[in-house]
């Protein structure tokens, strides 16, 4: 079997995907080989179907935003879904097809056939859904079935994968007797915990972890270590259930690294902000680094349907304290399946957020963008201004919403323009 990005990493190579990660980051090859080896950084592929973007994710990294679309039992619109790629590829840096409606292997190639970045799956919600079709009910999955749908889905080129490996059937037991607001709010996580309980058996994946390894090392993809049991609530944030999953996660991820197997850890969900920036100092210790994929975090329960900025806070914040990728949240969270629409306002709201935690986190080589678009708006040179910035198509619509301003400043201040004044000030002055 061909050696994996981190053992190539190990013997001071530099494979043709570290190398063009590095020049895409402005890092040096040598700083990025190291943290691969040590599994603080992870680069998002499939050495049998890679990416036609490769996706850098860790230490000394581009803060990156993850994209979540997919069907539902509800509702399976695959050309809806395949838009919300489109918007994935424009503004995303990875995305992940959380379908559980229609025809899955079907939806999830027409994903990867359209997705221009790195494509990640949770694959229990298959593996589930399809023992439940053929058998009457999810908890009839067996561990071969799963292992075969996890292998199916790295064959047809999926990237990453959530698998819930940490939560352990005596965590599962504690939990549900416990006096959480919302004991488990993960999809995924449930139905782990619901074959477990049913089969009185230890979690499929934690038993069979080196084998699960070995799978992810043929194909060199990155496992993402799911949250199974993350706060859906405020009030649950950093409980017992939450930190010993999280110990646990963070010794399986140790074992993949020393394996040569790329991994993230997930989390940490529904935090207060005061908890947030302690909330990612506390996985990077306990791991020694290894990047964190966030999903939010999301600091207040009562925002929706404006959680994709009640989320973009919590997000920046994690992301100046050191989170690596940040899953979106759209303004449909807690309420509906997203339209395409709501895709695009989440997915700008956490580029902004993503933006704003590297400022802090890389200092002038990010924030050198500020300071460009600063100075030309500082000289009222508007097109260069809105030309640099995010979102330059949509700046350009609000800058004429009344007509073309009369006035060299725009139609806020119109003419008091405070820079246009100073610069008259200056110049009878001079």
């Amino acid at each position: 079997m061909a050696k994996t990005l981190i053992q190539q990493a190990r013997e001071g190579r530099a494979p043709p995907e570290l190398e063009r990660v590095a020049k895409a980051e402005d890092v040096s090859v040598a700083k990025l080989r190291d943290r691969l080896a040590r599994g603080q950084a992870v680069v998002l592929t499939n050495a049998k179907s890679p990416p036609r973007r490769l996706t850098g994710v860790g230490k000394g990294l581009h803060t990156k935003v993850n994209v979540n679309l997919g069907t539902s039992s509800e509702v399976v619109d695959l050309g809806a879904e395949l838009k919300k790629v489109e918007v994935a590829n424009r503004w995303g840096d990875t995305l992940m097809d959380l379908s559980v409606g229609g025809d899955l292997d079907a939806v999830r190639r027409a994903v990867l056939s359209k997705a221009e970045i790195p494509v990640g799956t949770v694959p229990i919600y298959q593996a589930f859904i399809e023992a439940f079709e053929k058998r009457g009910g999810g908890a009839y999955m067996t561990e071969d079935h799963l292992f075969e749908v996890v292998e199916r889905q790295l064959k047809d080129g999926v990237s990453f994968m959530t698998i819930h490996a940490a939560v352990t059937r005596d965590l599962a037991l504690k939990v549900l007797k416990s006096d959480r607001v919302i004991p488990v709010v993960s999809r995924g996580g449930d139905m782990v915990i619901g074959w477990m309980l049913y089969n009185e058996s230890e979690n499929p994946y934690l038993k069979n972890w080196d084998y699960l390894l070995e799978l992810f090392a043929e194909y060199d993809a990155t496992i993402s270590i799911g949250d199974a049991l993350r706060p859906g609530a405020i009030a649950d944030a950093h409980d017992e259930f939450q930190i010993a999953e999280l110990v646990e996660a963070a010794r399986l991820a140790k074992r993949a690294i020393k394996a040569g197997v790329q991994v993230m850890l997930e989390g940490p969900g529904h935090v207060p902000l005061n908890e947030i920036v302690w909330s990612i100092k506390l996985e990077k210790k306990l791991t020694g680094g290894v990047p964190y994929y966030v999903l939010g975090p999301l600091p207040t329960d009562v925002a929706a349907p404006y959680d994709h900025i009640a989320s973009a806070v919590g997000a920046a914040l994690a992301a100046a304290a050191g989170a690596d990728l940040l899953c979106y949240i759209t303004p449909a969270e807690h309420l509906s399946l997203p339209t395409v629409k709501q895709v695009e306002e989440g997915v700008k709201a956490y580029r902004v957020a993503a933006h704003i935690g590297d400022i802090v986190k890389l200092g002038p080589k990010a924030s050198g963008w500020d300071r460009e678009v600063s100075v030309y708006r500082g000289r009222l040179d508007w097109a260069n201004m809105i030309n640099k910035l995010l979102d330059p198509e949509a700046a350009w619509a609000v800058y004429r919403q009344f007509g073309e301003p009369k006035v060299k400043g725009c139609t806020m201040c119109g003419k008091y323009c405070p820079m246009m004044w100073v610069k008259e000030q200056a110049r009878k002055t001079s």
